[in-house]
């Protein structure tokens, strides 16, 4: 399976609930990129750089550290709270169970279009500067938030140039800092007993401190 996500990606479903020597496996093909197979004196090793993504219910249990500031993004998805986004998902669902092949070829303009845009990003990339500002205020926020290690600042900073390169920009800024903390941050803050606030509203409030603003004026 490993050898098969070689320049691709992994999808865990459940990710929360593997077994521990699972988990050590997976940490140690992403440190260093290659999977090692030794059974009865055969070793074989083969690379393994993927992209992992995973899912899972947090109320069923909580994924290990180490494994989780591996994941670079993470999103918090919830059921709709109005109704008509609610009324929008069931008429695209009813549409979809009505004639499939209709309802891709009716999205098929949309996915082509963003998958171009997705692409002059990526070719664009190189070509966005990250000013020293920017790398201030991601070790500011990353420090005021206590996450451990560097990898929040350095996820921070990358997602940030990407976003840019997705807007056409020939620089990331602080807005692109600040749209991306949330899904940087949110899975790498500690558990505090005496603050029971959400991980966005504790990466909301860090950065409305840092830029001196409050966090329901609306500003970038």
């Amino acid at each position: 399976l490993l050898a098969q996500a070689n320049r691709g990606f992994l999808y865990v479903d459940e990710v929360n609930l593997l077994e521990d020597h699972i988990v050590d496996a997976l940490l140690d093909v992403a440190a260093s990129g290659e999977n090692v197979v030794e059974r009865e004196g055969l070793s074989v090793r083969h690379p393994a750089q993927f992209v992992l993504v995973g899912s899972g219910n947090p109320e069923e249990g909580e994924l290990r550290p180490q494994l989780q500031d591996r994941f670079g993004l993470s999103v918090d998805v919830r059921t709709p709270g109005d109704v008509p986004t609610r009324v929008e998902i069931i008429r695209l669902r009813e549409a979809f169970d009505h004639d499939r092949t209709a309802f891709r070829k009716k999205w098929a303009r949309k996915e082509s279009t963003l998958r171009r845009k997705i692409q002059v990003a990526r070719d664009h990339l190189d070509d966005v500067d990250t000013p020293a500002e920017l790398l201030e205020t991601a070790a500011r926020l990353c420090l005021a938030l206590g996450t451990d290690g560097l990898r929040g600042e350095l996820t921070l900073v990358r997602s940030a140039r990407a976003l840019a390169a997705l807007e056409g920009k020939s620089a990331a800024n602080l807005k692109h800092l600040r749209a991306m903390a949330p899904s940087v941050l949110r899975h790498r803050l500690r558990r505090d007993p005496l603050d029971e606030s959400s991980a966005d509203i504790r990466v909301e409030r860090v950065i409305a401190e840092l830029f001196q603003e409050s966090v329901n004026d609306g500003g970038n």
